[in-house]
């Protein structure tokens, strides 16, 4: 036989080898190691890096951040909008597409046992997370999954996305319920805010509307302006106690936060993969409490709670029926749960606090380079996260001023950033404008502070 035909052939058998050995594991519910050596690698493929055990000083972040391939010319700092796959899982992402491409009838694994490979790292039982496409899927899935009734309230904040609002919206419409978006809190250079104030907004209206509450509904960060609230004081001191379920828009929390949802108590939690996790694109994570018992027991006067897809599914574990949607995105998934099990071994409480580390000096640098411009992201850890919004110039409602000054910025200084908007208060009639920063693991001080210098120098330019 041709040397080059005994090559292509021995190449065949090893991808054949791969597919066997990673669909065998899946279903058979065993899972593979957080970087699997794929098959097609040579030899002399760059071993995935450990991170265990390590002190988290500034030469491990350093360590951690050689494993993103981001442009190095610029400074990525949109982590808010969408995340960097690590190499490694960008390249076992690629492996598993071209294994599954030249084996398409393969292409249909079943993905529920890559979310019980991940559901510890969330602080969830194996039976309680489901693999779904995004943060908005999520949503979509419990929100026209529950079995309104009109007259029917369901509490939310006017500080939603759009991936909440619009299926909010549907049900609105499909049972004449009514959503009511209470006015919460901003930070602002005047107005200090606390967790009470989240907690009494929502155990006033509570109070207010009694049993015709059926759903508690908010952003644990809001895109926003990157506040974080208190959610397990939401649901521990306001929901539970009233016997009302609760829904977590989670799109910046996964891979940000150490997440804990059976310490949250929360009922269902919606998260993203593509951005904080840095998974792939159209991945997510969705947290259905203990089979939904707790909802049947606060909704016991409604014949069927919660309505899913593959209703049909002799299944009685929610999570085998939400996790069924016919074909799937495996290669997606697997990369998502890749990219998981990194982050645990770096250590997600490690993450976190990098995260808020970061986020905290950025702060501090836009507020020393910018002593009178309009601050919205509290700076208080409880609130905190790796969103730090600001409006550099007196104008807040100039919306085209900021997209100018964010613009610049990426071409003239090399920083990506991100504008927003939001209504300050429920009642404005217009809305605020404002720069929105991510801080992440594979930044550093440097990065923080060589931002905060190039946005006073271009202000300079601008004022």
């Amino acid at each position: 036989m041709d040397q080059s035909v005994m090559e292509q052939e021995h190449t065949n058998i090893e991808r054949r080898r791969f597919l066997k050995t990673t669909s065998g594991l899946t279903l058979a519910g065993v899972g593979a190691l957080a970087f699997p050596q794929a098959a097609l690698a040579s030899d002399n493929e760059r071993q995935p890096t450990s991170f265990h055990g390590q002190q988290a000083n500034e030469k491990f972040w350093k360590k951690v951040r050689k494993e993103f391939v981001l442009n190095k010319r610029t400074t990525y700092m949109n982590v808010g909008t969408s995340g960097s796959m690590p190499e490694q899982v960008l390249e076992n992402f690629e492996d598993y597409n071209e294994a599954i491409s030249e084996n398409p009838w393969q292409s249909n694994i079943p993905t529920i046992d890559l979310a019980k490979q991940v559901a510890h790292s969330f602080g969830a039982d194996q039976h309680e997370l489901v693999l779904s496409r995004n943060t908005t899927d999520g949503m979509c899935s419990i929100l026209n999954g529950l079995q309104f009734e009109a007259g029917d309230i369901i509490l939310t904040t006017h500080h939603e996305h759009g991936g909440a609002l619009s299926p909010l919206r549907q049900v609105r419409e499909r049972y004449d319920v009514e959503v009511i978006e209470l006015s919460i809190p901003v930070h602002t250079r005047d107005h200090e805010i606390s967790a009470d104030d989240f907690v009494n907004i929502f155990a006033d209206a509570v109070a207010l509307y009694g049993s015709r509450v059926r759903l508690i509904t908010f952003s644990h960060v809001t895109y926003t302006t990157g506040t974080r609230l208190p959610a397990k004081r939401i649901c521990q001191e306001v929901a539970i106690p009233n016997r009302i379920p609760t829904l977590i828009d989670g799109a910046h929390t996964p891979g940000m936060l150490n997440l804990d949802f059976h310490d949250i108590d929360c009922d269902f939690y919606s998260g993203a993969g593509h951005k904080w996790q840095c998974g792939p694109g159209a991945t997510g994570i969705l947290y259905i409490r203990d089979n939904a018992e707790r909802l049947k027991e606060f909704w016991n006067d409604r014949a069927t709670p919660l309505w899913c897809i593959n209703s049909s599914s002799s299944s009685s574990v929610l999570q085998a029926r939400f996790q069924s949607v016919g074909q799937d995105n495996y290669p997606a998934k697997r990369a998502l749960v890749d990219a998981c099990h990194m982050w645990d071994d770096i250590g997600r409480d490690k993450i976190e606090k990098r995260v808020l580390d970061l986020s905290e000096l950025c702060k501090d640098e836009l507020l020393r380079h910018f002593p009178h411009a309009h601050y919205f992201a509290p700076n208080e850890r409880e609130l905190a996260s790796g969103l730090s919004t600001f409006n550099p110039f007196d104008d807040q409602f100039d919306g085209d001023l900021v997209l100018q000054f964010r613009d610049r910025l990426h071409k003239e200084y090399g920083y990506i950033v991100r504008t927003i908007s939001f209504l300050l208060d429920a009642d404005d009639t217009h809305k605020t404008h404002a720069i929105r920063v991510s801080t992440h693991l594979f930044h550093n001080p440097d990065d923080v502070t060589g931002l905060a210098k190039a946005m006073q120098r271009l202000y300079r330019t601008m004022a």
